[in-house]
């Protein structure tokens, strides 16, 4: 598995593919400043939902990870455990934030492009903060 740069969020996503969302010019300006992307397939099918399920964005979406712009990771059953330990750590945290988490586990070096501020919150490796890319505010 080839180191990721970038792992993406559901947010940004949604914001760079929905031209009316609140952080569409961040969105943006964040992911057009970095190559190949990187998320979870949790992520993917709450992007898919999120915009709407068969729109012209869900299909543009899906065009970008078929052409290799955007790299899905499965979440296999020992990847779920790290996820369920994490989901326990902190009752608001979802299973899509988990396996982001977890996905900056594997990738240490990749920036992690949210507009969620918990992200902020959780903590990799048990004490180490994730490096995250947000809009300012």
């Amino acid at each position: 598995m080839a180191p990721a740069d970038a792992i993406v969020d559901a947010g940004p996503l949604v914001g760079w593919f929905n031209e009316r969302d609140q952080w569409h010019a961040w969105s943006t300006s964040a992911i057009e400043a970095r190559g190949v992307l990187h998320t979870t397939e949790i992520v993917l099918g709450e992007v898919c939902h999120l915009l709407g399920a068969t729109t012209p964005s869900v299909h543009d979406l899906l065009d970008y990870v078929r052409e290799g712009g955007l790299v899905l990771h499965p979440l296999w059953p020992g990847y779920l455990a790290r996820c369920q330990v994490l989901m326990l750590k902190y009752d608001f945290m979802d299973p899509a934030d988990a396996s982001l988490v977890v996905l900056s586990e594997l990738h240490p070096g990749a920036e992690l492009l949210t507009v969620d501020h918990h992200f902020r919150i959780y903590r990799r490796f048990r004490r180490q903060s994730l490096p995250v890319v947000m809009p300012p505010g």
